[in-house]
């Protein structure tokens, strides 16, 4: 190899290796502010419908508005993107996110608390949607890996949020602060993105440019996937409380199923990508991740009050697998980071509109039927459908799967 090689090989080594530590890091800490902004809310929702006399409907809103943030701004990206760029796009996500959690520690109205999740949730979709394809560029080798480890650093983002916003409230006397208090991760996630982030050229970063995925087949079927395997999530997190406070369970024991599915999620998004390392084809690992799912739901329709634990430890388990795999296979389908990164958005854009839909419907049924039960029998029936998706998702296919011109 000549000298000029040598060096070019020695230096690509060193911006891997610089990327392998610094990334890695950057990449935690804007996992862990994309969830906080939602689950603060739940176990603070008595007090702020006290305070601001919101009703149920209008508490709603602080969930659906961010998710639906989510989904609209991904879908957006194609034609955003390259205004904003990818280092300003996550300057502002995060300085969104701050501004928000501020807002929250000094508003005392209801139309103001659903206007700062209107602004979290914009600064959250824009990061979310941005965050695949810097993975996908900086560590092309091990996309699993740093998937599963962004996937459980924004859940345990949000899994701390619910425990410790409760905690942070009492502490000071007041709602506001366990809403408010993480405006400190923000501000830590906008020092580490604009201190230690690993350098590229400017070519690189301008990767999210270009066309979008609408006349795609393949990327329809990819977001509808992604939807409803994750789709469980939101009904789980609005309606699993309610389930067992009605089994009799107090309000502090149906809490803790949260925190408890919120550990087995991390653990899956951790473990999974490790397990299924050497394997090319996720259609294995996706199958017994929904397998798991299923176990967990099929439990809580047949024997609700015999091991409730383990039923949604296998949820969470299953759950917290699926959005790490499912990512991962949406990076798989096309080589090129930007390309990559921009299915990926699409795929999250729909699939968050979805999922945000679900826990309506799940909640409609409750109401129609008297009991959860329906709720439950329905996302077993999608996770049975989902399984019969996933072997559609062959390696070979990848690329005639994306052969179909991509809209400009």
């Amino acid at each position: 190899m000549s000298g000029g090689g040598c060096e070019s090989a020695l230096r690509e080594s060193g911006t891997r290796a610089q990327v392998g530590s610094l990334g890695l890091l950057v990449i935690v800490a804007l996992g862990i502010n994309l969830r906080p902004m939602l689950t603060s809310i739940g176990p603070l929702l008595s007090e702020i419908r006290q305070a601001t006399g919101l009703g149920f409907q209008g508490a709603s809103m602080l969930t659906v508005l961010p998710v639906l943030c989510m989904g609209l701004f991904a879908l957006a990206l194609p034609w955003l993107g390259p205004r904003l760029g990818e280092g300003r796009g996550m300057v502002c996500g995060l300085l969104a996110i701050a501004v928000a959690c501020l807002w929250r520690l000094l508003l005392d109205s209801g139309l103001a608390l659903v206007a700062s999740a209107v602004l979290a949730g914009t600064g959250v979709a824009i990061i979310q949607a941005l965050v695949p394809g810097v993975i996908k560029r900086w560590f092309p080798q091990r996309v699993p890996a740093a998937m599963g480890l962004y996937s459980a650093s924004l859940m345990a983002g949000g899994g701390s949020a619910a425990v410790l916003a409760p905690v942070v409230a009492e502490h000071f006397g007041r709602w506001q602060s366990g809403l408010g208090i993480w405006l400190l991760p923000a501000l830590f996630g906008l020092l580490l993105w604009g201190l230690v982030r690993p350098r590229e050229p400017a070519a690189g970063i301008q990767a999210q440019a270009g066309g979008h995925f609408f006349a795609s087949r393949r990327a329809w079927l990819l977001a509808i996937y992604f939807g409803l395997i994750n789709g469980g999530y939101t009904s789980m997190v609005a309606w699993l409380p309610v389930y067992y406070r009605q089994l009799d369970w107090s309000a502090e024991a149906s809490g803790q199923l949260i925190g408890l599915m919120t550990i087995f999620q991390v653990l899956a998004a951790l473990s999974m990508p490790i397990l299924s390392r050497r394997s090319a084809d996720r259609r294995p690992w996706l199958c017994l991740s929904l397998l798991v799912q299923l176990g967990g739901f099929a439990g809580l329709l047949l024997a609700p009050l015999h091991l409730p634990g383990l039923w949604v430890a296998l949820i969470g388990y299953g759950l917290g697998a699926c959005f790490a795999l499912s990512l991962t296979l949406t990076l798989d389908h096309l080589p090129d980071p930007g390309a990559a990164g921009r299915l990926a958005a699409f795929v999250q854009g729909i699939g968050f509109i979805i999922t945000g839909i679900i826990p309506y419907v799940t909640g409609w049924l409750r109401d129609v039927t008297g009991s959860f039960q329906t709720s439950w029998l329905l996302l077993a029936v999608s996770i049975v459908l989902m399984l019969g998706v996933t072997l559609r998702f062959a390696p070979h296919g990848y690329a005639r799967a994306m052969q179909r011109p991509v809209a400009e």
